[in-house]
């Protein structure tokens, strides 16, 4: 075994980011961005009902707390100036947010707020090694604040995570010693080699270790060249086929060694066997996976016809119908009312979101987005993520107006603390209102048609996790239905592409260019959501249509048996997975327990595949052996829980640690608990929580280069009014035209209108005591007016009616003003974006 050499070279900064930056905080009180500016014209200004309890920390707070942990946890010997994972030092903080028995108290009751907690994530070095640890501190800092260990919150018993490594900054190293230990290998097969003062020369080579979930504590990895790709960031499309396998037993790179390389389906004792196998005859050489023009993801010189001219677009030029209160970041709009807030493992979640003055949903947000591969490679074979490791929230940047949102789109920017610095991601959520092309609704009688437009709100925020874009939307629909959306774009992370004579990748993919195949996958994106439908005690059931056969009396004697169909309520009695069913034979429903609408119905709302392109999947894959119990929510469509205030969440970014005993393990909170309340010994009270993933499928193909596409790779959950309340709710708020066609006002006229039979119409009059023949005679006269006339159109909400001017901004903004981002860091998919080298600047 070869024991590998560091590099004497300092590590770039940008390829060293952050361990486990996970926590994203927005700016409350900063000044509105500079975006969207027709759309505040006339904009009235907007106070939010109650505090923002789900806030995240001030950079005051966070400034505040980080001085007083010096104090507090002295026996630490805190440093401000880690040089290492040996120092001991506070990593990041965000806030605790309140327990939901708490926050109701406050938010439909008490005048006084919650207590306000911070969450600390130190890394503490110990007897075995390195840790990262939980702490929470209780808020304002005051001569009485303390720090205690944060344990209530997850079911390992502990608050702790042990680090596989002591050198996660070496481990760039320990990539590119192995490539530069093989560079006459590397130049004879690949034409490149490694260049150690430019590790990211474009015609240079690149060796990263396989960013799955470590296995056998972490003790081995295995190793891949890349080509940068820095000219288009396509770097997971250049695999180039030489793989290292490295025993990393050791807390220190230096101590690693290399056990053994893999090459076109062969294996290599040492770099020297693996030499003297390409001088020989029958050596098989792959083809090479080259940069060039092909994973350019634009195209600047082609004009087909119509190119020419811009596409349409959409203008809000009478201002913003939704109210926002940028403070305490709270949005209203046509009976919706909620907060927002984020974290940077899970980017935005949604609290207390209420209709027609009823909660529907207490929490809505993203635990963790999963992506497993299958394949014939070592790294292609064993490889997954667990993105909010990496950080999902954190690596929110900045949306382009006009391209991301419309023109007229609120923009809303982030905050997150890390390493006693507070950090702007600006412009990195947006709120808008959109008319869909698609009608909400529409009639057409005998004399009249009515139509109905489709508008609704959306909150959307895009994450770059490495080689993928993740777009999150929260839509809201006017009839009071709420969709979770998530659509992907970018880069897949292809396989080499191998000449040996088993072509076993075939199995997994498609040839996609010529050094490349794809990569079969699945993207697993689990979302929680805490349903209050009209309150906290909720049922959930099975409403199921079956066929069956029956015998009605006013069938016979012709038909003895009849046929037909019915619907059957299963109850949901206790904890336990839902998957989507076939055929949709199956209505998943959460009902209110007490509240009924005026017929009698219990109140709902119904759960149901949205508008993505299939039934969200999930895990394909069987007791994954690389993610162990880290991600048990993955195996079915729906969970349905107890909600606790001790099981906040279904995951933790630090899983991806020890998969196989994880910090939060989901099979622990999935345990078969009955759901059903009012049972003697047992404080159940109704409460629900849901745990339902997004996702797909994906088997990439050759659509897919240079990028996946959003709108093949949507995928998305509604919840669906159910009887909530009396009649369809968007008739209040909708906006839409009846016209009356020429012909017979008998049918279909407006109320009030000659000749109109409807109740409270014009011929249903109770005093009016005329006989038959009159009766006909104003029919006669009605029909004949009706013959005369144009046909007619009245407007339910109002119309665009005075004359109005819009700059070329509103439709085309100048981004090189208003794009103001100054993120310019290069994310990857390594160790080293997200749990190496904190320390560096």
């Amino acid at each position: 075994m070869a024991t590998i050499s560091r590099p004497a070279y300092v590590l770039s900064a940008i390829l060293v980011f952050a361990i486990l930056t996970f926590i994203l905080l927005p700016n409350f009180n900063a000044e509105p961005p500079s975006l969207g500016t027709q759309a505040k014209k006339g904009r009235k200004e907007y106070t939010a009902p109650k505090q923002n309890v789900f806030a995240e920390l001030t950079a005051k707070e966070a400034e505040d707390v980080n001085e007083f942990l010096f104090e507090d946890l002295a026996h630490l010997n805190l440093t401000k100036t880690p040089k290492s994972n040996r120092d001991n030092f506070v990593f990041y903080l965000e806030t605790l947010r309140p327990n939901k028995t708490d926050a109701l108290a406050y938010l439909h009751g008490s005048s006084e707020p919650p207590q306000r907690w911070a969450k600390a994530i130190l890394s503490e070095y110990r007897d075995d090694g390195p840790y990262m640890a939980h702490y929470m501190v209780s808020l304002p800092i005051t001569s009485k604040s303390k720090t205690l260990p944060l344990t209530y919150v997850f079911n390992s018993g502990s608050n702790a995570v042990r680090i596989p490594t002591l050198d996660f900054d070496g481990l760039f190293g320990v990539g590119q010693s192995i490539a530069a230990n093989i560079s006459d290998i590397t130049l004879e097969l690949l034409g490149a080699e490694i260049n150690l003062e430019k590790p990211e020369a474009p015609d240079g080579l690149l060796c990263w270790p396989r960013p799955a979930g470590i296995e056998r504590g972490g003790q081995v990895m295995w190793f891949q060249i890349f080509k940068p790709g820095i000219a288009s960031g396509a770097r997971t499309l250049l695999p180039q086929g030489i793989y290292a396998k490295v025993d990393a037993n050791s807390l220190f790179a230096e101590e690693w060694t290399v056990e053994e390389y893999y090459y076109n389906g062969q294996l290599y004792d040492t770099a020297d066997d693996f030499r003297a196998a390409i001088k020989k005859s029958d050596f098989v050489r792959a083809p090479r996976n080259d940069d060039g023009p092909w994973t350019a993801t634009e195209d600047f010189d082609s004009q087909p016809d119509g190119r020419e001219l811009p596409p349409p677009v959409s203008v809000q030029p009478y201002g913003p119908r939704y109210k926002l209160d940028r403070k305490q970041q709270f949005v209203s709009w046509f009976g919706f009312e909620f907060f927002i807030t984020t974290a940077q493992a899970t980017g935005v979640s949604l609290f207390d979101v209420k209709f027609k003055g009823e909660r529907v949903v207490y929490e809505l947000g993203l635990q963790e987005a999963l992506s497993h591969y299958a394949g014939d490679d070592p790294v292609q074979g064993g490889l997954e993520f667990l993105d909010t490791f990496l950080g999902m929230g954190k690596l929110m940047f900045e949306l382009i107006p006009g391209y991301d949102c419309p023109a007229y789109a609120d923009f809303l920017d982030v905050q997150w603390h890390q390493l006693y610095e507070t950090n702007t991601l600006p412009n990195s959520i947006c709120l808008f209102e959109y008319t869909s092309d698609s009608l909400l609704s529409r009639h057409t009688a005998q004399y009249s048609v009515t139509t109905s437009r489709n508008t609704y709100l959306t909150l959307r925020s895009t994450s770059t996790v490495g080689n993928y874009d993740y777009t999150v939307e929260y839509i809201f629909y006017l009839d009071g239905t709420l969709e979770v959306k998530v659509r992907a774009s970018g880069f897949i992370f292809g396989a080499f592409y191998s000449a040996n004579s088993s072509k076993t990748e075939d199995l997994y993919g498609h040839h996609v260019n010529e050094g490349l195949a794809s990569s079969m996958h699945d993207h697993v994106i689990n979302f929680k959501a805490d349903m209050d439908v009209a309150g906290t005690a909720n049922d959930m059931v099975r409403l199921a249509i079956e066929p069956m056969t029956k015998s009605y009396p006013w069938d016979l004697p012709e038909i003895k048996q009849r046929n037909t169909m019915r619907l059957v309520e299963y109850p949901v009695t206790e904890e336990t997975f839902l998957d989507w069913p076939r055929n949709g034979g199956e209505m998943y429903i959460v009902y209110n327990s007490e509240e009924k609408n005026s017929w009698g119905e219990r109140k709902g709302y119904r759960v149901v595949p949205g508008t993505g392109i299939a039934s969200p999947p999930h895990l394909t894959i069987e007791n994954s052996t690389t993610l162990g119990d880290g991600a048990r929510w993955a195996e079915h469509d729906l969970w349905v829980l107890r909600r606790k205030d001790t099981e906040p969440r279904s995951a933790d970014p630090l899983n991806y640690f020890n998969p196989h005993d994880p910090i939060i393990d989901f099979t622990k909170m999935a345990n078969h608990e009955s759901l059903q309340h009012g049972e003697e010994d047992d404080d159940y009270d109704g409460d629900l929580t849901l745990y339902l993933n997004v996702g797909s499928h994906h088997v990439p193909h050759s659509g897919d280069i240079p990028n996946t596409l959003m709108h093949t790779s949507a995928s998305s959950v509604m919840f669906i009014p159910h009887n909530f309340l009396d009649r369809d709710a968007s008739r209040e708020s909708v906006q839409g035209v009846r016209l009356q066609l020429k012909g017979n006002g008998a049918s279909g006229g407006f109320p009030g209108d000659i000749g109109d039979t409807r109740p409270g119409g014009d011929d249903d009059d109770d005093d009016n005591n005329e006989d038959l023949k009159a009766r006909l005679r104003r029919r006669r006269r009605a029909t004949a007016l009706d013959k005369e006339r144009r046909p007619e159109a009245k407007y339910f909400g109002a119309t665009y009616e005075e004359g109005m001017k819009l700059g070329v901004e509103e439709f085309e903004p100048v981004l090189p003003q208003q794009y103001r981002s100054y993120e310019n860091r290069v994310t990857d998919l390594g160790f080293n974006g997200s749990a190496a080298g904190v320390w560096f600047k």
